[in-house]
């Protein structure tokens, strides 16, 4: 338990500096920053209390906030994203044996699985992002341009990670 506890207390400040630091700094053409910080949230313990899921996506979101001198949009995106996130798998999941001990990755659900659960939840998080950052649909293309680029760029950075850092033998 001390274990996880400690693992995702260091994957959570490792990832706000990843962000920050490179991930904040690529940008094509002004529309593609990958938001790749998020799956954090994805991959939280099945298990994690709703309370805490909701906080600790609070917290990395303003930590985000913090580093990027925004006034809390990647707060607002992240627990919309925590706040749908058990629904989602509970529909996702349905007729699914789900055990004590899982995580919401390809290693425990398979690719088919965590590619849908993680299309919706950056879908929904970059929606919002980039909505309430630009606050207008004056522009409404261009942004949802945005959101899909963003997308896709953050779901397949997401797809590569979780093949490049998880043990994939015990599945």
């Amino acid at each position: 338990m001390n274990n996880i506890i400690t693992k995702n207390i260091l994957r959570f400040i490792v990832l706000i500096l990843i962000q920050v630091l490179i991930l904040n700094n690529i940008k094509f053409d002004g529309y593609l920053n990958p938001y790749f910080y998020i799956i954090f949230i994805l991959l939280l313990p099945l298990e994690t209390p709703k309370w805490l899921l909701l906080v600790s996506a609070f917290l990395l979101g303003l930590g985000v906030d913090f580093f990027m001198k925004s006034i809390g949009i990647n707060a607002a995106a992240s627990v919309l994203v925590a706040f749908i996130r058990p629904g989602l798998i509970n529909y996702l999941s349905t007729g699914k044996d789900i055990e004590p001990n899982m995580h919401a990755g390809i290693k425990d659900f398979g690719f088919r699985w965590f590619f849908s659960y993680s299309l919706v939840l950056v879908f929904v998080h970059n929606f919002v992002l980039y909505f309430l950052d630009i606050f207008s649909f004056n522009e409404f293309f261009i942004t949802f341009y945005k959101v899909l680029l963003g997308t896709a760029f953050t779901l397949f950075l997401i797809i590569i990670s979780q093949y490049l850092f998880t043990n994939m033998k015990n599945k």
